[in-house]
């Protein structure tokens, strides 16, 4: 089943979610999405996220906003980044915040990579590393051992040739942040399966389980109408789990589609289609909120049933920044 099937099978048999669209206080005049799932620190709830002018591209800057009440955040006084699509994780007792920088030479922009910063103080975090050219989509997870997991998602044409998919998602470990660079990051194998052809997608966020596996929330890909009137790059938000020992997937599933969400507008009619995952936080009710960047203008979020459910239980630290 293609993935374009596999997505109006979902939307058969799922209605929309309960959901909002999250409301940012303190940047006027600009579009916030693509954001970093909420994490704690010193017990108030943040999340960074890329924020851009709607007619502007490629001219983002990732900031630090504030939950005030629920959906609402409010932009804090704090570090700016020159990059896009901002994710962050709980590693060895630091944050790691990672997003994309695109590299412009003679006014044109001229590929990507992701930049690494560091720290227990999100006031004060440290560049560390940077990615391999045009890679975006690097994301890390603390394994039970204190190995690092690092998932990659090399895309290009030779994928292309080879596989028939624009991308695939590879997988690593090391041990240590120090140990995060090109060689390691492009040495990742590839996890067999999870593209088929014309199709392309990447890791957003990944969770250790208490059974040792890795639950991974992502987003899979594909161009709807690509010759006709219609076209646009259609973005889903996923889940799969991960055996790392084993180096498989043991199951995987379409979490939401545009369709899941409150209306958005998009920046482009090719965008209004796109769901870019953030990545999901637990509830008191054993659900999952799960958020989304929705069509590069907005950031979204909907209520959803636990997706690894089966597979062990998200450890409880995922998404808090252990005081120091």
């Amino acid at each position: 089943m293609s993935l374009k099937q596999w997505r109006e099978e979902f939307e058969r048999t799922n209605s929309r979610k309960d959901g909002r669209i999250l409301i940012f206080h303190g940047v006027e005049g600009y579009d916030v999405y693509n954001c970093s799932i909420p994490f704690e620190y010193q017990g108030d709830q943040y999340m960074y996220g890329r924020v851009e002018k709607r007619g502007e591209w490629a001219r983002s800057v990732t900031m630090l906003f504030q939950c005030v009440r629920p959906d609402e955040w409010r932009r804090v006084d704090s570090m700016i980044y020159q990059i896009e699509d901002p994710n962050v994780a709980v590693i060895h007792g630091q944050l790691v915040l990672n997003g994309t920088f695109a590299v412009y030479r003679g006014g044109q922009m001229d590929g990507f990579h992701a930049l690494f910063y560091r720290g227990t103080d999100i006031n004060d975090m440290h560049y560390f590393s940077t990615g391999p050219d045009n890679m975006k989509d690097i994301r890390l997870v603390e394994l039970a051992d204190h190995r690092i997991g690092v998932f990659s998602r090399p895309r290009n044409d030779e994928i292309l040739q080879r596989y028939g998919s624009e991308s695939q998602i590879g997988f690593t470990t090391i041990d240590h942040l120090d140990e995060l660079t090109d060689e390691a990051i492009s040495g990742a194998v590839y996890i067999p399966g999870l593209f088929s052809e014309g199709e392309w997608g990447g890791c957003n966020q990944a969770y250790l389980l208490d059974s040792g596996y890795i639950g991974v929330i992502g987003h899979k890909s594909y161009q709807s109408d690509p010759n006709g009137e219609e076209f646009s790059q259609s973005y889903i938000n996923t889940a799969f789990v991960f055996d790392p020992v084993h180096h498989k997937v043991l199951e995987e599933r379409i979490l939401a589609t545009s369709a899941s969400y409150p209306a958005f507008s998009a920046k482009v009619p090719r965008l209004k289609d796109c769901c870019f995952t953030s990545g999901i936080v637990m509830r008191e009710d054993g659900k999952a909120d799960l958020y989304s960047g929705l069509g590069d203008t907005a950031e979204g979020r909907i209520v959803i049933d636990y997706p690894f459910e089966g597979y062990g239980r998200m450890e409880s630290l995922s998404t808090r920044v252990p005081l120091r």
